[in-house]
């Protein structure tokens, strides 16, 4: 059994990532496992998802980007992971995966990498990018959200990757009812699409003046964004609401989702909406959307990109209060699948397996066919 679990992530925000850390901390501290959640920010910066008491965080306070910040983090994780001599160490976002394989070569925990995106939409310098496979070699799993990113990764990789979907938690609050508020919540940065939402959301505002669209989060897009709902004369009817001070609150507010992203690793505010009963539209992007719900029967998916087949979903919602309601039961009914005591036992299980082999480099389908042959 893991007994003591090390989690690397790059800060404490308001992320999915950040999200689903948060929910395994809870899950493995309530267990009795000791859980050491390491970051890269500074010891004062805040923390947007509230963690147990007894799970220890060490913030390392070396953020930045550049060859040189890179270096620094490898050396003050490095020294960190010799000093707390954890049993696993799961890695959060790419980058960070890199930083751990190297950091962590030679010693003697697990390694599980954690690939929280597409990796086909992951910029990154071509020396990074061999580094990083060079590294995945070493990792004892690496972890996809969806089977869509499995498939992106090099055949040689294929024995070592875990398909393990986000957890999702029953909401804490209710979704609204009545309310003829239609919600898109993530960063504002190009891969979320919210331009794309906005100027959908243009081709109906005017025929359904008493709908209104809010936008939920923060990002380098705001400035581009609200000059997008000026130029169409949607400051009335479009708001930019930044970050929900309580996570989730936009729920209670909202009647319809759409998540309008070019792309997705596993979209955790997806399967949020939808645990909440919410009626929801969603791109048909790489990945995540196609494997989460059923189009038409729990929620609608768009192809990625097409303003006018976006807006013509948001408006078959907006004029049909029976669809919303089918959909949103439809919705609440697949989110099931995602429920935290369907998710958690598939790490447990990973993690265990993991830590009574203590080798680094073997790979996780060889560890399970070990552990049935055992069996």
């Amino acid at each position: 059994m893991a007994q003591h679990i090390a989690i690397l992530i790059t800060a404490l925000g308001a992320g999915g990532a950040e999200r689903v850390i948060g929910q395994l901390c809870d899950h493995w501290h309530a267990s009795g496992r000791r859980v050491t959640l390491i970051s890269f920010d500074a010891p004062d910066d805040p923390v947007y998802h509230s963690l147990p008491a007894g799970v220890e965080l060490v913030r390392l306070d070396c953020s930045g980007g550049g060859v040189t910040s890179v270096l620094r983090k490898m050396w003050h994780l490095r020294k960190a992971l010799a000093q707390l001599q954890p049993d696993v160490l799961l890695s959060f976002l790419t980058k960070n995966n890199l930083i751990a394989g190297i950091a962590g070569a030679g010693m003697q925990h697990g390694w599980v990498a954690c690939e929280r995106n597409n990796p086909e939409e992951q910029s990154a310098h071509p020396l990074w990018n061999r580094l990083l496979r060079r590294a995945y070699r070493r990792a004892d799993a690496i972890v996809c959200q969806t089977r869509g990113v499995k498939r992106c990764f090099p055949v040689g990789l294929r024995d070592r990757l875990v398909v393990i979907n986000n957890p999702v938690t029953p909401p804490a609050f209710e979704a609204g009812r009545e309310t003829r508020r239609i919600s898109g919540v993530g960063r504002l940065d190009r891969q979320k699409g919210f331009d794309l939402l906005v100027k959908a959301f243009a081709r109906i505002a005017q025929r359904h003046p008493d709908w209104h669209l809010d936008i939920w989060g923060s990002g380098g897009e705001q400035e581009n964004l609200q000059s997008l709902i000026d130029k169409r004369g949607l400051q009335d009817s479009v708001t930019l609401r930044g970050t929900s001070e309580v996570p989730g609150a936009w729920l209670s507010e909202t009647e319809i989702f759409v998540l309008s992203s070019r792309y997705e690793g596993f979209p955790n505010v997806l399967g949020e909406a939808m645990a909440a009963g919410l009626p929801v539209i969603a791109t048909q992007c790489d990945f995540g959307p196609d494997e989460m719900l059923h189009n038409h029967a729990s929620g609608l998916l768009v192809p990625t990109e097409q303003v006018g087949q976006l807006a013509a979903a948001m408006e078959r919602l907006v004029n049909d209060s029976e669809q919303r309601r089918q959909l949103g039961e439809g919705a609440r009914e697949a989110a099931r699948s995602f429920a935290p005591e369907e998710i958690f036992p598939q790490w447990d299980e990973l993690l265990d397996h993991l830590a009574r082999r203590k080798g680094v480099g073997a790979p996780a389908g060889t560890m399970r066919r070990e552990a049935m042959a055992e069996g």
